[in-house]
């Protein structure tokens, strides 16, 4: 086995306990004082939009970044920040929210997103969108809420978290 798999079969295994325990909890509420930085490069990805190609290619680009620190939770802490538009990929369904009659891709993104919480990478929704969205219950459990997504988005860039936001 080379280095780089050595290192991807070695990231799986420290962080799938760990992952598994936060997927199984339900929505976990964090605060501004729960964040911090967790590796030597935090990258923080904004999704605010609603093109679903646009999401997928972040989840790609999300993948790549990984790869080039070997798969490494130790080397690299990616958070993906959903509020508005973005808040319809962290959804079980649609049915009931503005977004009920577009036809997106749920199976194939969730799918990625697990791959992409294997890696530690972390999906937060803003509290202010699932309160007026009424989303509570309809998002993955996976998902973090936190109060606000554009305050998170600041918040971890005064941490010294890259800012990165899908074109």
């Amino acid at each position: 086995m080379d280095r780089r798999n050595f290192f991807k079969v070695g990231a799986v295994a420290i962080t799938a306990p760990l992952v598994g325990g936060v997927a199984s909890a339900r929505n976990v509420k964090l605060s501004f004082e729960d964040f911090k930085k967790e590796a030597k490069v935090n990258v923080v990805y904004h999704a605010d939009f609603p093109q679903e190609s646009r999401f997928r290619t972040m989840l790609r680009n999300i993948t790549n970044h990984l790869s080039v620190y070997d798969f490494d939770p130790f080397k690299i802490k990616i958070v993906v920040v959903s509020h508005g538009a973005g808040a319809k990929f962290l959804l079980k369904e649609l049915k009931g929210t503005k977004w009920e009659k577009e036809k997106i891709d749920q199976r194939a993104l969730l799918i990625k997103m697990e791959e992409l919480l294997q890696y530690g990478v972390d999906f937060y929704l803003c509290g202010i969108t699932v309160k007026r969205g009424k989303l509570a219950g309809k998002l993955y459990d996976f998902v973090k809420i936190v109060p606000s997504g554009v305050g998170t988005v600041a918040h971890l860039q005064t941490m010294g978290y890259a800012y990165i936001k899908v074109q």
